[in-house]
C-alpha cells in the first residue's frame, strides 16, 4: 500500500474562554470531538490542559526632555564626526574587516544595541519605582498648572504652587505624595473566583491610568451655572430645611439602584491645607444640624493633609441649611478628642441650598482651595469639595456616615467564600514497618490529617494494642499533589516515613498512596435543601449563567432592642446575604430600631432552583475598644429570610415586608420585619432556560462515585468551619456565629419538634392517596350512585381500549394542575412558617432540650427524664418497624413452604388462575373483575374477604424474636 497524502477529519472542539483558570489551577480534562457531519462515524476525545499566565508588560520609556535630547544628539554627531585615533595596524586589520562584512557587522551592532539598553535603564527604573512612579509624576505636572476655569475664577494667592523641577526621567524632586503609595495596592473585584494571587505590586507596576486618575484633578460639573458653592456668613434668622426640586430629584435616578430608595447626603471631602500658623497635627470640624465630627490628625507633609469624606443624612425633618468647617489645633497627646482649649485656626460656612447636586455617572467634584476666615490663620486655605449625593456615589462606601457613627466595623463590604478542593486520599499498603512491641500485640494503623481534620484508616488486625505509639510520619505538600475533574485513575507513589522523635532522616518504612484533588465534586457548605450554587470546584465544568438575581435590602421595621446601653434599649442592625461563594453585608446603623439601608446587589445565577439567605444581626462591634471585654460580646441573630429563584417570574420586582421570626429556648418570638425587593432576569433562551430543569442538581462526580451521606456530612462541618475562619480575617469580619447561623451549621442537630413537624409533613403528602382511596371505597359501597354508575361507564371504556389509559390520565393530571392553579397561594414570597414548623405550639421543656449542646449541661434529673421519653418514643418507632417487618415476611412465606398447606393453597391457586388466563380472554377478565369489585352492597359481606383472611394467617418470625 503506498501512504496517502490526504488529510482526514477527525473531528474539533470549540471552548469558551470562561473556562480557561489561571496556572496552577489547570486539570487534565478528557473533550469529547464534534463530528464533521452528522452520519459520521468518526468519534473520539482528547485530553487537554488549558491555562493562562498574566504577562507583566514592561512600562513604556519615559520621554525625555527636549534640551536634552539636543545634547545627546550632539554628542552622538561628535562622535561620529571625530573618531578616536588608532594605531597604523589597527586601523588596516578593522578597515578590511569592515570591507569584507559591513552589512552584518552593522546588523549585529543594531541587535546589540537594542538589547542592552533596556537592560541598562532598568536598574534604573526600579529604583525610581521605589520613590514615585513615573506616570503619577507626569500626572501631577499638568494637573498643578492648568488654570481654573473661566467660570469659577479664583484669586492670585489661591493659584496651586508651580511644579517643582524634574530631571531628565521626568521625576519630581519631592517627596511622593501619600496618594501614589494607595494606587500600587491590590484592589479586589467582584467576582465569582477568590484572587490569591501575589499584589499587583510585585507582578509589576500598576496601570498609567488608574495612577493618572488618582493624582490627577477631578473635572469641574457645572450645576445651575456655578462649579462649587460659595462661602457665606452664618445667618442670623434660621432658614428653611433643605428639599429637593424635582428636576433635580430625576437626575439622581440610576438604575444600579432602581430596586431601593434614594437616600440623600450631604458629602464633603477634606483634602488639605496649607499655610496653617502650626507645627502640630491640626483636625478640621464640622458641624451640620445636630451632627458634629472630628477629622483624624492631619499628616505632615509640604501641607498638612487629611483626604477624608464625610457623608451627612438628609432626609432628617431637622436639617440645617448651613454647614461650618472648621480648622483646630487641639493640645495634648490625644488630639481626637474635641479639646474646648484648642486653637481655631480658621473656619468657613457653606449654604445647602447652593451646594450642587451630582449624578454618580459624572466624574467626581475637584476640589478647591477655600480661603480660612477668623482664628489665628493668616492667608491660610482649606482644599475641599462639597456636594449631595445618593448612596450611589463611589465616595459613599468609605465615607464617614451620620449612621453608623464613623465605626470601622460598620462599613459595607462584599466577601467570598474561599475555593475549597475535596482532597482524596487512598490508603493502599506498607512495607517495611518495624513493630515496637510484641507482634501479638500490635496493630498497624494509618492516620491522615489536614489542618483540624483527622481521617484513620481500619486497623490491620482486630486485636487493638494497649497504648498507641507512632511508627513514622510522611508530611506531603500540597502542590505536588495531582488535580483531577473525573474519574480518571491516578498514579500512586511510595513515600518514605521518618522518625517523628528524631532529628536525623532515618527509614522507618514506606507506605503506598493515591492523592488527588477532586474538582469535579461540589462542595458543600450549606443543607442539602438550601443550597445556592451547584458549581463543581473547577472552573473548566462551569456552565453560562442563566439569568442574573438583584436584591434590594430597603431597611427594617419595629426590631426589637437586642442591649442596653446607658441605661437605654438600643439595636445596631446590620444584614448579610448569601448566594453562592458571594457574601454581601450592609454597613451597621447604629441604636436605630428602624435602620434603613437602601443598598442592592446582583449575583449571577447558574441554576433556577437554588436558595437566596437573607439574615439580621445585632452588632456588639460598634462598641468594641481595644483589650476590652465587649470585644469578645457575639453579634444576635434577629432573624432570616429565604427565597427560592425558581418561584420568581422573570423581569418582575418583589418588594414586600417579610416577619423576622426567632426560635430561642423561651419559645418563637417576632422580632421585627425586614422590607426587601427581588427581581429575577433571565439572560438564556427559553429553552436553554427551560433545559435547565431536566439536568442534574449535582455534577457528573456526585452520581459516578457518589459520597456517602455520613461522610458528606463531615464534609460539609469542616466546610462550613474553613469559611467561617476565612471570613472572620476580613476587615469588617463576619462573626464565626454569623456564618454558621447563614449556613444553617446545627439543622440536623435532635429536635423532638421536627420529628412531629416532619410526620405531619407525611401525612399531608400522603393525604391525597388517602383522599383517592377513601372515593374508591365510597364509590365501591354505592354511596353515590350515579357517580359508580359513570365509573362502571368508565371502566368498560378502558378495558376494551386499552390505548386510551395513558393518555386519560395524563388528561386527568392537566385538570387537576388546571384546577389547583385557582387555589395557588397569593402570597408575594413564602417565608417561614411558625405553624408548620410547630414552633408557636412546642412545649418549652422540648424547645430547652432541643438547644441543649450535644454533652448536655443540664441537671441529671433533668436529663433522666428526657431520656426515659426518648425511650417511650423508641418504642413506638420499634413497634412501627417490626409491623412492616412482618407484612414483608408474610408476603415471603407464600412461597418458601414455612406453612406447608398455606404455600400448597397458594401454589395450586396460581396454576387454576394461569390456565383459566390461558383461555379466556384477558379484557373478559378485567371487566369481571372490575364489576366484582365495585358491586352493589347488596351483593357484598361485611365480613374480610377470602383473600385478607388467608394473608394474615400466614406465619411470619415475629414469634422467634427473644
Amino acid at each position: 500500500m503506498v501512504p496517502t497524502r490526504r488529510i482526514n477529519h477527525l473531528g474539533r472542539l470549540k471552548l469558551s474562554s470562561s473556562q480557561f483558570v489561571r496556572r496552577g489551577e489547570e486539570a487534565l480534562i478528557y473533550y469529547p470531538l464534534e463530528k464533521k457531519y452528522m452520519l459520521s462515524f468518526i468519534q473520539g476525545e482528547i485530553g487537554l490542559k488549558i491555562y493562562y499566565q498574566d504577562e507583566v508588560i514592561p512600562p513604556p520609556p519615559l520621554p525625555q526632555p527636549a534640551a536634552a535630547l539636543q545634547e545627546e544628539e550632539a554628542k552622538a554627531d561628535t562622535k561620529q564626526e571625530s573618531p578616536p585615533p588608532q594605531p597604523a595596524e589597527e586601523a588596516a586589520v578593522t578597515a578590511e574587516s569592515e570591507a569584507l562584512q559591513p552589512a552584518e557587522a552593522q546588523k549585529s551592532d543594531a541587535e546589540a544595541g537594542a538589547t542592552t539598553e533596556p537592560n541598562k535603564e532598568q536598574p534604573a527604573e526600579e529604583a525610581k519605582s521605589n520613590e514615585e512612579p513615573p506616570a503619577q509624576a507626569e500626572a501631577e505636572a499638568p494637573a498643578a498648572a492648568a488654570p481654573p476655569p473661566d467660570n469659577a475664577p479664583a484669586p492670585e494667592s489661591d493659584m496651586a504652587p508651580s511644579p517643582p523641577p524634574q530631571g531628565p526621567s521626568g521625576q519630581n524632586k519631592e517627596d511622593p505624595s501619600p496618594t501614589s503609595t494607595a494606587v500600587n495596592e491590590p484592589v479586589q473585584e467582584d467576582g465569582d473566583d477568590i484572587d490569591l494571587e501575589l499584589p499587583s505590586s510585585k507582578w509589576g507596576p500598576a496601570p498609567q491610568e488608574i495612577m493618572a486618575a488618582s493624582t490627577g484633578s477631578f473635572p469641574d460639573i457645572q450645576v445651575s451655572g456655578m462649579n462649587a458653592p460659595r462661602p457665606v456668613i452664618r445667618p442670623v434668622a434660621p432658614t428653611s430645611n433643605y428639599t429637593l426640586e424635582p428636576q433635580e430629584s430625576i437626575s439622581i435616578e440610576r438604575s444600579a439602584f432602581d430596586l431601593v430608595e434614594k437616600m440623600h447626603y450631604l458629602f464633603v471631602r477634606v483634602v488639605k491645607a496649607r499655610h496653617l500658623p502650626t507645627s502640630g497635627n491640626p483636625v478640621v470640624r464640622i458641624e451640620v444640624s445636630n451632627s458634629r465630627v472630628q477629622s483624624k490628625p492631619a499628616r505632615k507633609t509640604s501641607c498638612f493633609e487629611w483626604d477624608q469624606t464625610f457623608a451627612f443624612g438628609r432626609d432628617a425633618p431637622d436639617s440645617s441649611s448651613v454647614v461650618e468647617i472648621s480648622v483646630w489645633d487641639p493640645h495634648g497627646p490625644n488630639s481626637s478628642q474635641m479639646a474646648a482649649a484648642a486653637n481655631f485656626l480658621g473656619g468657613i460656612c457653606f449654604d445647602v441650598t447652593e451646594i450642587p447636586l451630582r449624578d454618580p455617572p459624572d466624574s467626581p467634584l475637584a476640589p478647591q482651595w477655600y480661603r480660612l476666615e477668623g482664628g489665628g490663620a493668616y492667608r491660610s486655605d482649606l482644599m475641599l469639595a462639597t456636594w449631595v449625593g445618593t448612596q450611589a456615589d463611589e465616595s459613599f462606601p468609605d465615607a464617614w456616615k451620620t449612621d453608623t457613627a464613623g465605626n470601622i466595623n460598620s462599613r459595607a463590604k462584599v466577601y467570598q467564600s474561599p475555593k475549597l478542593w475535596y482532597l482524596r486520599a487512598t490508603v493502599i499498603e506498607a512495607q517495611d514497618i518495624f513493630p515496637l512491641t510484641p507482634l501479638k500485640e500490635t496493630a498497624v494503623q494509618v492516620k491522615a490529617q489536614l489542618g483540624f481534620q483527622v481521617q484513620k484508616t481500619k486497623t490491620s488486625i482486630n486485636r487493638l494494642p494497649k497504648g498507641l505509639v507512632t511508627v513514622g510520619t510522611v508530611r506531603i505538600p500540597l502542590k505536588v499533589i495531582e488535580r483531577r475533574v473525573d474519574d480518571r485513575k491516578v498514579a500512586s507513589r511510595w513515600f518514605s516515613l521518618e522518625d517523628p522523635m528524631s532529628e536525623k532522616v532515618g527509614y522507618r518504612g514506606r507506605v503506598h498512596l493515591r492523592l488527588c484533588f477532586d474538582g469535579g465534586y461540589h462542595v458543600m457548605d450549606e443543607a442539602a435543601h438550601m443550597i445556592s450554587d451547584y458549581r463543581p470546584t473547577a472552573r473548566q465544568l462551569w456552565k453560562q449563567p442563566v439569568g442574573a438575581f438583584e436584591l434590594g435590602i430597603i431597611g427594617c421595621k419595629n426590631l426589637s432592642p437586642m442591649k442596653t446601653v446607658d441605661g437605654k434599649g438600643c439595636t445596631d442592625a446590620y444584614c448579610v446575604a448569601k448566594y453562592g461563594p458571594k457574601w454581601v453585608r450592609t454597613r451597621t446603623v447604629c441604636d436605630s430600631l428602624d435602620p434603613k439601608w437602601n443598598e442592592q446587589y446582583t449575583w449571577k445565577v447558574y441554576d433556577p432552583c437554588t436558595v437566596l439567605t437573607i439574615g439580621v444581626f445585632d452588632s456588639s462591634g460598634v462598641y468594641e475598644i481595644d483589650d476590652d471585654i465587649s470585644a469578645t460580646r457575639p453579634h444576635f441573630r434577629i432573624g432570616k429570610v429565604r427565597v427560592r429563584i425558581s418561584t420568581l417570574e422573570t423581569g418582575k420586582v418583589y418588594r414586600n415586608r417579610y416577619p423576622l421570626i426567632l426560635l430561642t429556648n423561651n419559645g418563637v418570638k417576632k422580632m421585627g420585619e425586614i422590607e426587601v425587593a427581588v427581581k429575577f432576569v433571565r439572560a438564556a433562551p427559553t429553552l436553554d432556560f427551560l433545559h435547565v430543569y431536566t439536568q442534574p442538581l449535582l455534577p457528573l462526580m456526585h452520581h459516578m462515585k457518589p459520597l456517602g451521606v455520613v461522610q458528606q456530612e463531615l464534609l460539609r462541618n469542616s466546610a462550613a468551619k474553613i469559611i467561617a475562619t476565612h471570613l472572620s480575617r476580613s476587615e469588617p469580619s463576619l462573626r464565626r456565629e454569623v456564618v454558621f447561623y447563614m449556613l444553617d451549621v446545627d439543622s440536623h442537630a435532635f429536635s423532638m419538634r421536627k420529628i412531629r413537624a416532619n410526620w405531619i409533613r407525611i401525612i399531608n403528602v400522603i393525604a391525597s392517596v388517602i383522599d383517592i382511596v377513601r372515593w374508591i371505597d365510597d364509590t365501591r359501597v354505592w354511596k353515590n350512585p350515579m357517580s359508580t354508575i359513570l365509573v362502571h361507564a368508565l371502566l368498560i371504556m378502558l378495558v376494551w381500549f386499552p390505548d386510551l389509559i395513558v393518555p386519560t390520565l395524563a388528561f386527568y393530571m392537566f385538570v387537576i394542575g388546571a384546577w389547583n392553579y385557582r387555589f395557588r397561594s397569593r402570597e408575594p414570597l413564602p417565608h417561614f412558617d411558625p405553624k408548620l414548623s410547630l414552633a408557636d405550639t412546642v412545649d418549652r421543656d422540648e424547645l430547652d432540650e432541643e438547644f441543649d449542646t450535644v454533652s448536655s449541661s443540664r441537671p441529671p434529673e433533668m436529663v433522666r427524664a428526657r431520656y426515659d421519653k426518648l425511650r417511650m418514643l423508641g418504642a413506638r418507632v420499634q413497634t412501627v418497624l417490626g409491623d412492616f417487618a412482618t407484612q414483608g415476611e408474610r408476603l415471603q412465606a407464600m412461597v418458601t413452604w414455612r406453612d406447608p398447606r398455606a404455600t400448597g393453597i397458594f401454589v395450586g391457586l396460581c396454576f387454576v388462575v394461569a390456565m383459566v388466563l390461558y383461555m379466556v380472554p384477558s379484557k373478559m377478565v378485567a371487566m369481571a373483575s372490575g364489576f366484582y369489585f365495585f358491586r352493589h352492597p347488596i351483593f357484598r359481606d361485611r365480613m374480610p374477604s377470602p383473600a385478607v383472611n388467608f394473608f394474615r394467617r400466614l406465619p411470619s418470625l415475629s414469634d422467634r424474636m427473644m
